[in-house]
């Protein structure tokens, strides 16, 4: 059997209106942290998997452990699709000086 990487993507939208809820989404994301999951922007996280079996396996736990309010999706791609993803970029706005020059006139 060879090896095919899967690409789990989560998305979710979970109430954070009483503290019941603000709850339920910090233990959501801590079990995405713990499990390997790398946040790609706010409230999309992904994991790399070994095959589908491993991938699916990954889908499985994660409805597991889904809170009980709150929207989560679920997407496995191959690693050569998530590999197309294409990053639009805005400019870049920081104070921070960021040069190689010498000398800074402020």
């Amino acid at each position: 059997m060879g090896y095919r990487f899967m690409r789990i993507m989560v998305f979710f939208d979970l109430p954070v209106t009483t503290s019941s809820d603000r709850r339920e989404y910090t233990r959501f994301h801590k079990y995405l942290i713990k499990n390997g999951f790398i946040m790609m922007q706010e409230s999309v996280y992904t994991k790399l998997a070994l095959n589908a079996i491993a991938g699916n396996a990954i889908i499985a736990n994660v409805r597991k452990n889904k809170p009980l309010a709150g929207l989560v999706q679920l997407l496995m791609v191959t690693e050569k699709q998530f590999s197309q993803i294409e990053l639009i970029l805005g400019e870049l706005q920081s104070e921070i000086l960021d040069t190689d020059e010498r000398m800074v006139i402020l």
